[in-house]
Parts: structure tokens; sequence; C-alpha cells
């Protein structure tokens, strides 16, 4: 019996759920300069251990903090001590993971009795896999799937394929939870796949798209870490290969990109959260795209959805240049978020990544806007902070069926605007 409890304890240990019990979000608001250097210092204490959710950008710009229970005292302390103001935006992160955690169990028992896919629970990855392979299975002449790489535990990169024949059209590529504890950006991906299915021969605008252009998307695009944060770690970001001589694992697959590689806006530790890799594209998760895109050679817009803040996003992030198409871009934008606002209310802001959050390089749009994919967006999904990654699984359909219409005004511009 001993002996059994000792194999018991060693396969929890490894394999073990993190825990975050007691874990607060604080949502901070820096008044000046001055106390976003000290936000920063906050961040540097390794032996703190406090995630930035949301980075402190600028004066009066929110930054949200998720702080391990055995620091909560400290930090806050150090926020009062530079009468720096806080709130407490989530009490206990594990009670929202129990919920999350519950719900997905419930949806499960009713998808095994009743054999649909419930758009409105978050899913792993092999039932993502499976409904892949139903929407294939019963699209033929629409859907295909394609595998572009393995990541680096060995995983398929599988993307959709959209295409109503003829070789080499004008494509546009989506992708979805590059960053893997943005669950609402997957279970987005999977409605989204589903929608255009749908609505091919019914909507007119997704007809006009699909009878001249491709579509690929790839729904998991961070594999390992979606693994991760479903078995062990929720709240895991990056992809899981190793750093040579670091204990800590994985790189910020979103400075990773060959756009601005290794500036002010990435980090150079392997423990940081936008650690950006040892060479651009070190990452086979991101070299995988980067080979399909050059490969592929008529991409005419990269789309990758992220969460959350509520904004969209376009090129530049590394650099404070006006990007060549910055006033189309941007009034495509802003069409979009007020067709997206018109659904239920929800307000976006938009703008160029570095004028509105900050300066991060190595990302997935710019990348592609220096290699010649002029409409090149990011989307940061719901919600502004209340819940943040661990979005409730009932605000899925409404956060994917907002985010359609913005994502069909691109489609159709790029569509009626050949380059």
């Amino acid at each position: 019996m001993k002996i059994l409890l000792v194999f018991a304890a060693l396969g929890a240990a490894a394999g073990a759920e993190q825990l975050f019990v007691g874990d607060q979000v604080l949502r901070v608001t820096a008044s000046d300069e001055e106390q976003i250097a000290h936000l920063r210092v906050l961040g540097e204490r390794a032996e703190l251990q406090v995630d930035f959710w949301r980075d402190p950008t600028s004066p009066g710009h929110p930054a949200d903090l998720r702080v391990p229970f055995p620091s909560l005292q400290t930090v806050k302390i150090f926020l009062e001590s530079h009468s720096i103001s806080y709130s407490v935006m989530i009490e206990d992160v594990q009670e929202l993971l129990d919920e999350e955690k519950k719900n997905m169990t419930k949806s499960r028992r009713i998808e095994r009795s009743t054999s649909t896919f419930d758009f409105a629970s978050y899913h792993t990855i092999e039932e993502i896999y499976d409904w892949m392979d139903t929407l294939v299975e019963d699209h033929p002449s629409l859907v295909s799937k394609i595998q572009i790489g393995q990541s680096y535990e060995n995983r398929s990169l599988y993307v959709l394929k959209f295409s109503t024949g003829g070789s080499n059209r004008p494509a546009i590529w989506l992708d979805t939870g590059i960053h893997s504890r943005e669950w609402v950006t997957q279970a987005t991906g999977v409605w989204t796949a589903n929608k255009i299915v749908e609505d091919y021969g019914q909507d007119p605008s997704v007809t006009a798209i699909l009878d001249s252009m491709d579509i690929f998307f790839e729904i998991i695009t961070n594999p390992d870490g979606f693994v991760f944060t479903h078995n062990s770690n929720r709240l895991w970001r990056k992809t899981r290969s190793i750093n040579a001589g670091s204990p800590c694992i994985g790189v910020d697959p979103n400075r990773n990109w060959d756009a601005g590689f290794g500036g002010s806006g990435s980090s150079g530790d392997p423990c940081s959260e936008t650690y950006r890799g040892p060479y651009a594209h070190s990452e086979s998760e991101v070299k995988a795209i980067v080979d399909f895109i050059r490969g592929h050679g008529n991409v005419k817009s990269v789309i990758s959805i992220h969460s959350y803040s509520q904004m969209l996003l376009f090129p530049y992030g590394y650099k404070r240049v006006p990007a060549a198409h910055h006033q189309e871009l941007n009034e495509l934008a802003k069409k979009a978020v007020s067709d997206l606002a018109a659904m239920y209310g929800t307000k976006y802001t938009y703008g160029s990544i570095v004028d509105t959050i900050y300066l991060a390089d190595g990302t997935t749009i710019d990348w592609a806007y220096d290699n010649g994919v002029k409409y090149s967006f990011t989307f940061e999904l719901r919600d502004t902070g209340r819940y943040g990654f661990l979005l409730p699984s009932t605000q899925i359909i409404p956060t994917a069926t907002e985010t359609w219409p913005a994502l069909l005004d691109i489609m159709v511009h790029v569509l009626e605007h050949p380059y």
C-alpha cells in the first residue's frame, strides 16, 4: 500500500495541475511614468512571480496583474508605498477555474448523449481536432485539412483550407490560440470555421469571397501550450520548448517573428512571459507559418486573433513610424469595430500596435506586413479585464458572433481591393 501511495504521489507531481487558490488579479493604474517604472520593477522581482495579464503602458492606462497568494501582502504594500492605486478584479483565480472545469464536464456529458458539438463550451485539443475532421467529412467540396508542420513536442500543426477550387488563388490567413491561455480565441475559431461553411452559398459576401479566394485557418496555433493549459497550468502563454541553460520553459510565439526581432518590446530572459527566443523563427510553430505563407506566395491578408482587451490592431508594433498604408488600415479598422459594436454594444479601440498598446517586436502581423501582406490585423477579443483570460464559456458565442461582422468587413475589403 505504501509503495502504491508513493507512486500515486509521484504521478500527481509529474502531471500535477497548478492551483491558483487565493491568487488575485489586481487592476492597477499608474498616474505617471515614475509609477510605471515601479510597476516594471515589480514585474522583474522573480521571487514574487507576478504575472502581468496587461502590461503597464502609459499613465492612465490600466494594467492587470495576477498575484500569487503568498505574494499578495508584499505586492499590495509595495503599491501602497508608491501611492499606486489598485482594485481587485478577480478575488480568487481558482474559483473561476473550478467553475470553468465544472461547465466543461457538464457540456461534455450533454455532447456525448446527443452526439452534437457544443459551440458554447471550451474544448480539449482532441475534441477540436475530432470536430475539424467531422467538418471536413461533412463538407468535402469546401473544406480540407492540411498539415503545415510539427510542434516542438511533435504534435501536428493542422490548418483548415476553405476553397472552391482553382490553384494558388489569393488567400486569407487566420489564426487563433497562438497564446495558449487565450481560450476564447480557439473557441471563437471553431465557431467561425463553422460559420464560414454554413454561410457559403447563403450569404453573398462569404460566397463572393470563397468564389475567388481561399481561406486558411489555423485554430490551434500553439498545440503544446494548449495541451499544457488543459493538463497542468491553465494560465500558460508560451510554447513548450526547452531553453538551453535555463530552467524556464517556452518562448512567446508572438515575439519570435523576424520583424524588429530582439528590440526593447520583448524580453531576452527565458523566464519572462514575453521571451523572444534565441533567434527569429526558432519556434517550429512560428516557422511553419512563415514557410507556409512564403511558399504560398499569394496571401493577401493575415488576421491573428488574441484576447483580451477589445482592440483591433495593425502594424507597426516594433517601430513608431506609421505603416505605408496606415490610413487605409485605420479606416478599415474603424468600420470593422463599428460593425462589431452594432451587435451587442461591445466597444473596441483600434489603431497601430505601438500607438494603441505598446512597443512590441517580433509580432505576427508586423512580419506579415513587412513581407508584403498589406491587410495584416490582430484582434484582441473580450473582455477588458473583469475575467481576462478566464472568460466564462457563456460569452463564447456572443464574442464569436460580434467578431464575425468585423472579420467579414476585412475579408470583403481584401476581395474588393486586389493588389
